[in-house]
């Protein structure tokens, strides 16, 4: 056993017996990636802080891989009460009316890791989390996954390779201008769907970050990826808001330090995870992966800028005015 470890045992025993007889308080977790992900290896370790902090007072259930409700419906439970916490992709707050959440969609966006936390740890990040609030939402932290990647049975090196395909996309307004930018067609599907959609031919590609895309076995079913890092996938951490305001002052304190902590792990660990992911896709020999050259590049970004100003009046200027204050963003010549 740890240091650490035997440090929260030792905070659990000192509780009065009165309060560790009591019966726990059960909060729901669901996501809809699996176990072994960055996602799902960081609900885990807020699961096993949440449970020890709070000297069994807390009940984490994990329900990992849509296990509970399609990613179309995880938002309702949760606003509903049916479900306490969710992780959401960032994309998943458009649909819900809180459209500047989709500024993470704009492509190129981020130039690295570092330009993306300055948004989420910074004013930005907090002020998107206050616009939840009147939906019945508490958000409570920023979970990083890393860059995306594109897909397809094709090798998609030119914007011109994605002409005609049929490529899946979570809801966001934002991402359907990328695709239709491109020369794709996209097609608004549930994470849960996709392995079985691409198989069938339902719909030809899509992008991801790897770690998504190994532990769902997607490389299995498309021939070929590019290391297009062309746009920014992080989830974000809520809670039923009534729930949350109505716990008891301690344990939610326990819960925003298990919180804190199980962040720090999540965002430590996506980019060795997606690493080792494409390795374990390399490996498989069953998809090529292409890294595109300076030249193929520039010609992606030179079709995809036009979305920013397209998606302006969305998302709303000032937040894009923002979030290129924030990340450092410069245009591309």
């Amino acid at each position: 056993m740890t240091h650490a470890r035997r440090r929260l045992l030792a905070a659990a025993l000192a509780l009065p017996l009165a309060a560790r007889a009591q019966a726990p308080i059960v909060i729901k977790f669901s996501h809809v990636v699996a176990p072994d992900t960055p996602k799902g290896k960081a609900a885990q370790r807020f699961k096993e802080l949440a449970e020890a902090r709070t000297g069994g007072r807390v009940k984490i259930e994990l329900y990992p891989n849509s296990q509970l409700y399609k990613d179309k419906e995880e938002m309702e439970a949760l606003q509903l009460g049916s479900v306490q916490m969710l992780a959401p992709s960032l994309a998943k707050f458009g649909p819900l009316g809180v459209k500047e959440f989709e500024v993470f969609d704009l492509p190129f966006l981020f130039k690295d890791t570092a330009a993306f936390r300055a948004i989420t740890e910074g004013p930005l990040g907090a002020e998107l989390f206050r616009k939840l609030e009147p939906k019945g939402i508490k958000g409570l932290a920023y979970w990083d996954n890393g860059f995306q990647i594109m897909s397809a049975n094709r090798p998609l090196r030119q914007v011109s390779d994605f002409q005609g395909l049929k490529m899946r996309i979570q809801s966001s307004k934002v991402l359907d201008a990328q695709m239709r930018a491109l020369g794709a067609i996209p097609q608004v599907m549930a994470f849960s769907e996709l392995r079985q959609a691409l198989q069938t031919g339902l719909v030809d590609g899509t992008e991801n970050a790897p770690s998504n895309l190994y532990t769902q076995k997607i490389h299995e079913v498309q021939k070929h990826m590019t290391l297009s890092n062309h746009g920014h996938l992080a989830y974000a951490v809520i809670v039923n808001k009534k729930f949350w305001d109505g716990l008891p002052g301690d344990i939610r304190g326990a819960l925003e330090a298990a919180i804190k902590e199980a962040t720090a792990y999540a965002n430590a660990i996506a980019s060795t995870e997606n690493a080792a992911a494409l390795q374990g896709i390399q490996a498989s020999g069953r998809t090529t992966l292409h890294t595109p050259t300076p030249a193929e590049m520039n010609e992606w970004k030179k079709a995809l800028m036009p979305v920013h100003q397209e998606m302006a009046p969305r998302v709303g200027k000032a937040t894009i005015a923002a979030a290129y204050k924030a990340a450092g963003f410069v245009a591309p010549d």
